[in-house]
């Protein structure tokens, strides 16, 4: 392995060099020739701009509307908000949230004792499971039950936070709520078995 060590700190090297100099210069955005320099100091011909452009310089102005223009990429490459598949983001349940929590493990207990055990996955996974995407189509979730499916297809507690699912064993597993805080780990956070 030694005689193979130089040339692989070598390879680890360039390969570092490689990554760093693709992504700083795919930030940095030539100047197309729609761009016109007429309020610039310095005017420049059509000629001139297009070779200004290839040669990777920018006019002061260019560089404003190129700003202008990636904030509007930006703001335009935001998908829209998903609406909700099960209940409303806009209205919480009606009922305490340590109910919705009880009513979310009463729906993994009873697809565990149709199925002889508990659904399994990410909660997108375990949200299909439960809303009829299981061997019998059966849905164990409603929305009288306070449950809520947001538009990624994931189960989400009062405050409509994901859920986070931990399996335990076959049989058991641990739902947490966020909480109020919506932030998951802390100690405001609901847990049921």
């Amino acid at each position: 392995m030694w005689p193979f060590l130089p040339a692989l700190i070598l390879v680890c090297v360039a390969g570092s060099a490689g990554l760093y100099l693709f992504f700083h210069a795919s930030s940095e955005r030539p100047v197309s020739s729609e761009t016109s320099p007429t309020t610039s100091s310095s005017p420049l011909s059509s000629a001139e701009a297009n070779q200004a452009a290839a040669a990777g310089a920018h006019t002061p102005t260019a560089q404003i509307e190129n700003d202008s223009r990636n904030s509007t990429v930006a703001a335009a490459a935001l998908p829209p908000p998903i609406p909700f598949l099960l209940g409303s983001p806009d209205t919480s349940p009606p009922m305490d949230p340590a109910t919705v929590l009880s009513n979310m493990r009463i729906a993994i207990n009873q697809y565990g004792s149709m199925f002889g055990g508990n659904p399994v996955g990410t909660n997108p996974e375990i949200t299909k499971a439960l809303n009829g995407g299981n061997p019998k189509e059966v849905k164990f979730l409603n929305t009288e039950s306070g449950l809520r499916i947001n538009g990624r297809g994931e189960l989400v507690d009062y405050w409509g936070t994901p859920f986070f699912f931990h399996q335990l064993s076959g049989t058991e597993m641990e739902i947490r709520s966020a909480g109020p805080d919506r932030k998951m780990w802390t100690s405001d956070d609901l847990v049921t078995k």
